[in-house]
């Protein structure tokens, strides 16, 4: 079973319609009663602007041609009425319509980061973190603004068109002929310039979203970058990634200001052809000049109307590229989750694994397996190392037990049951995981220690930091406990880090415990001080401890060989080396004078 995945840019085929904008209305349905009241302040500011049309031609025909101050007078009232009222619907509209965006985009964000985090270790083998980040900053920013002004604007203009017309026909059908004429040919470019626009606003997303991947990767490794002075051909390869965004973007542009241009020149050409034929219709005495009036400004209003839709064409389109890329991300399935009904693990956990038979390739390197027919089981309590080269498969065992991926064949149980019947985070909370290149997030000590546990007291985290010779060098920090360690941990050494790491894995009290070169960064001071530690809180909880120094795992209950995959040899220290093998000659290369 492959892994989900987003596709990369190169594979992607853009689709020719808005549908993917429509797929996000669900996130409006909470918010159905300022939903009406938006559509309420529209459509009565759209009326408004209507019936300023009508109160024009009042002011003219019934003002100024009769010479009654008082008609006037009313004519002006009813004109200062419909502008208040306009003023205070268009207020509304902008603050409901504005908050509706917030609010959606803000749940948005938060249901695709929900997803991401569903998403297996697999997933980012194939998908670029800063992809990722990438749909969640730039493509919601659009969403936003399409949802909190775009739309609105777009419904208004449609209302204003619709009215518009309407009015027109009303006023003089032999001139709304001439102003429906020019419509056909504003409406043919929209149609095909419109899909040139989606397809290169996509691609412009997609270059943006290359730029914070390289961004986000160079400075992750900022150290590696200056040690090995990397800085030049950085500067140069970001320099070109900015420039394939500027590229992609000025042709998106270009279609755009192409499309709206032609628009506007072919529609306010018609209208001036109306004027032309209206003023001699006044002229003939056929019209009134409040009728021409009004039908001006109809006429001018209906062409505003088809001009701003074509604007808003491209940012729809523009917008339903950013919607493809958020829905694709949000409909991505995990296949690595709890069963619908899953098992309860036993009461006391016991600790007790099986693995057996398990073959298993990377989803990334189909042709390489990284198990091929392992086996182990481990009693409760039992301390076990895992040795052997580096790409033998002791890493990945511990990744199959924490169920970041499943194997291709064979099965784990946890106190006799499949894992793969479990609720994930009953399965995980019972292990403890510290990695070979501990995370320490940009937050303080107290919090690291804590990571993934609720209502924990200071005295446990003081303990804990204790016991992985932790909390000496934490209280020397400038604040103490309370010290922003920086982002990854940079603040600290690599040793301290990972103490930090052994502090939080001891903390939650875990039924097994995974230590994967858990003292690998540690002077040999820190590394006796740690092992010390780790004999008293490993007695009665199940370990499985991967070590390529072989002087850390002489004391485990038995020792595994691995290599290539294969479960090569067991034993302990003592019976390993006196056997002629692959754990002989490691101990060779470590323990010149005693083997």
């Amino acid at each position: 079973m492959q892994p989900p995945s987003i596709k990369t840019p190169d594979s992607r085929q853009p689709r020719k319609q808005l549908g993917p904008l429509l797929q996000l209305a669900g996130f409006l349905r909470p918010y159905k009663i300022r939903l009406l009241w938006a559509a309420l302040a529209l459509l009565t500011g759209a009326l408004g602007v209507l019936a300023f049309g009508g109160v024009l031609r009042m002011v003219i025909d019934q003002g100024f041609r009769s010479g009654d101050a008082a008609a006037l007078n009313q004519a002006l009232l009813w004109l200062f009425a419909v502008v208040i009222t306009l003023a205070l619907a268009v207020a509304a509209r902008v603050y409901l319509v504005t908050w509706l965006g917030e609010r959606v985009v803000a749940d948005l964000r938060k249901a695709v980061f929900e997803r991401a985090l569903q998403l297996e270790p697999a997933f980012f083998e194939s998908t670029r973190t800063g992809e990722v980040i990438s749909r969640l900053t730039t493509d919601a920013a659009l969403i936003q603004v399409v949802i909190g002004s775009t739309l609105s604007i777009a419904v208004r203009n449609l209302l204003l068109f619709s009215g518009g017309l309407i009015l027109l026909i009303m006023t003089s059908p032999t001139l709304t002929l001439w102003v429906l004429g020019g419509v056909p040919v504003v409406v043919l470019p929209v149609w095909i310039l419109g899909r040139q626009v989606r397809k290169r606003s996509r691609l412009a997303q997609d270059r943006v979203a290359d730029i914070s991947a390289y961004l986000d990767e160079t400075l992750y490794g900022i150290r590696t970058v200056q040690a090995f002075c990397h800085e030049a051909l950085d500067r140069r390869r970001y320099a070109q990634h900015v420039e394939n965004a500027f590229g992609a973007a000025i042709a998106r542009t270009q279609s755009s200001a192409l499309l709206s241009g032609l628009a506007m020149l072919l529609m306010f050409t018609a209208v001036s052809l109306v004027l032309w034929v209206g003023g001699h219709e006044v002229l003939a005495g056929r019209m009134s000049s409040g009728q021409l009036a009004a039908f001006v400004f109809y006429a001018v209003l209906l062409a505003g109307t088809v001009s701003a839709l074509s604007e808003i064409a491209s940012d729809l389109f523009r917008a339903a590229g950013a919607a493809e890329r958020l829905v694709e991300l949000l409909n991505t399935e995990p296949h690595i989750t709890s069963p619908p009904q899953p098992r309860a693990l036993l009461t006391p956990v016991q600790g007790r694994l099986g693995l057996e038979n398990l073959r298993f390739h990377y989803p990334a390197r189909p042709e390489s397996l990284a198990l091929d027919g392992f086996s182990l089981n481990l009693e409760p309590g039992q301390q076990v190392a895992l040795v052997g080269p580096s790409g033998a498969g002791k890493s990945t065992l511990l990744q199959l037990l924490l169920r970041f991926y499943d194997p291709q064949s064979g099965c784990i149980t946890f106190d006799g049951i499949d894992i793969r019947e479990l609720d994930l985070n009953s399965l995980r909370s019972q292990i403890a995981w510290v990695s070979q290149d501990p995370v320490i997030f940009g937050t303080t000590a107290w919090e690291n220690i804590a990571y993934g546990l609720e209502g924990v007291g200071e005295d446990a985290i003081l303990a804990a930091a204790e016991a992985a010779h932790a909390r000496e060098f934490l209280q020397a920090l400038p604040q103490g406990f309370d010290t922003y360690l920086g982002e990854r941990g940079v603040r600290l050494s690599g040793g301290q880090r990972q103490r930090i790491a052994i502090a939080r894995a001891l903390l939650r009290n875990p039924a097994v415990l995974l230590l994967d070169e858990a003292t690998s960064a540690l002077d040999a001071e820190s590394e006796h001080s740690v092992q010390q530690a780790l004999e008293r809180l490993l007695s009665g909880r199940t370990a499985l401890i991967i070590a390529h120094r072989l002087a850390t795992v002489r004391k485990a209950d038995r020792i595994v060989v691995i290599d290539q995959g294969r479960r090569v040899a067991t034993g302990t220290h003592s019976e390993l080396v006196k056997q002629e093998g692959l754990y002989r000659r490691l101990a060779k290369l470590q323990f010149r004078d005693t083997v």
